[in-house]
């Protein structure tokens, strides 16, 4: 299912290549449609993996130990598609090599392809360099998978044997991209704000946009590891390791970014609303009782504060009701990137309208090219997690045979223990 909605939004995408975006309801104005919106989802759900193999891993909290996968394949394969909608929001993507040719320092665009690029790297680093020792046991100790899968799993092993050097390279390195990747993590999503703020527009001309945005990506994050790790559970039955306990330390952490995310919700619409000037003035008329109202007061209330009032009590962080919640804020959280980035769209600084004559409401209805290429990447980002999660452990092996002390330092367990 996922494959055919994928095939059908690139169909779309090749639609696009041959006519251009004049199959997209973007134009002068509304410039930056909802492929923009789905970059920035993406790359704030990427944010997870920050979140739980880097900060958490670091600050000693071993209860996150079997999330660790799940965050890392959820980072790699939304940051993947981030750089990708980029491209699909590109009018000529043959000419993408000149932004590498000609590109401008000075340019924000250019800083957020080097940390995108440089997250992505990092991220996939995190994901397979703690693979190893388990893509070992899969060569050494499973024997009923086709002979193609096993030469995979020896080719992608690198020969490891577990010998202490090869462990003490292995934990120095993962230990050293968990305090690099947390800059990056940051930085990622502090220069995409800085892609809508650098411009002179009402709603983005802040300086709390960057914390206001990678705080609403730890926010999503935590729901799409909740989400995710809900569907690991009831089909793969592992009760034993997404237990209640863990559903119940995740819903504390998700309550916890809610709030922070809140609090940086009701600073960013504060100040401007309390003057109401120029064109924020307008902006928010449109946000708070205009035509954007509907969907603004939905996503505050529903994707945000009914979440928190739910999580703060204990029935409410059981794994159903955390699966529900978490589903709620994932689709708020995408319908908040519309609004953050589209209204704002709606009312230029610069009165060309009525200089030109011409017509005074500017609108915007993606197509349904645009919706199927959107629609058709988020099915592409959970068909990479459901293909990774088919071939490799969902729970890092060694890391919890060590954390339920099977084993020691690393040592590749036997066949016993693996089960």
């Amino acid at each position: 299912m996922l494959a055919i909605v994928f095939l059908v939004g690139l169909a779309s995408y090749i639609f696009q290549l041959r006519d251009g975006l004049i199959i997209t309801d973007m134009d002068d104005y509304v410039s930056w449609g909802i492929y923009i919106s789905n970059f920035v989802f993406f790359v704030a759900v990427s944010l997870v993996g920050s979140l739980i193999s880097a900060i958490l891993k670091l600050s000693n909290a071993k209860w996150s130990i079997p999330l660790t996968r799940v965050a890392e394949v959820i980072a790699v394969s939304c940051i993947m598609f981030a750089g990708l909608i980029i491209i699909v929001d590109m009018g000529r993507p043959d000419r993408i090599h000149y932004l590498f040719i000609h590109g401008r320092l000075q340019s924000p665009i250019v800083w957020d392809v080097i940390v995108v690029s440089t997250y992505l790297v990092i991220s996939i680093l995190l994901l397979y360099i703690p693979l190893l020792p388990d893509l070992a046991i899969l060569r050494d100790k499973v024997t009923d998978i086709p002979k193609w899968q096993h030469k995979i799993y020896s080719f992608l092993s690198l020969g490891w044997v577990g010998s202490p050097k090869q462990l003490n390279i292995m934990h120095k390195s993962v230990k050293g991209l968990a305090i690099v990747i947390i800059p990056i993590a940051f930085g990622i999503h502090t220069v995409t704000s800085w892609l809508f703020s650098t411009t002179l527009r009402g709603g983005w001309n802040s300086t709390n946009i960057g914390p206001y945005f990678v705080a609403g990506a730890f926010m999503v994050g935590a729901a799409a590891v909740i989400a995710v790790m809900y569907v690991l559970r009831r089909n793969y039955k592992l009760e034993n390791y997404f237990t209640d306990e863990l559903f119940d330390k995740m819903g504390r952490l998700l309550v916890f970014l809610s709030f922070v995310y809140l609090y940086f919700n009701i600073n960013e619409y504060l100040t401007p609303a309390f003057k109401m000037m120029g064109g924020e003035r307008d902006l928010l008329r449109s946000l708070f009782i205009g035509e954007f109202a509907p969907m603004f007061w939905s996503t505050q209330i529903i994707g945000m504060v009914i979440p928190i009032i739910v999580l703060l009590f204990k029935k409410g962080r059981r794994p159903l009701p955390m699966f529900i919640i978490a589903l709620v804020v994932i689709v708020g959280a995408w319908f908040k990137r519309y609004l953050i980035v589209i209204p704002t769209l709606f009312f230029p600084y610069l009165p060309a309208v009525e200089q030109y004559g011409l017509p005074t409401a500017i609108e915007y209805y993606p197509t349904f090219e645009e919706w199927s290429i959107t629609i058709g990447s988020l099915a592409g980002a959970l068909l990479v997690i459901t293909f990774l999660f088919r071939y490799i452990p969902l729970i890092g092996i060694w890391e919890m045979a060590e954390y339920q002390g099977i084993v020691e330092n690393g040592e590749i367990p036997t066949k016993d223990a693996a089960d």
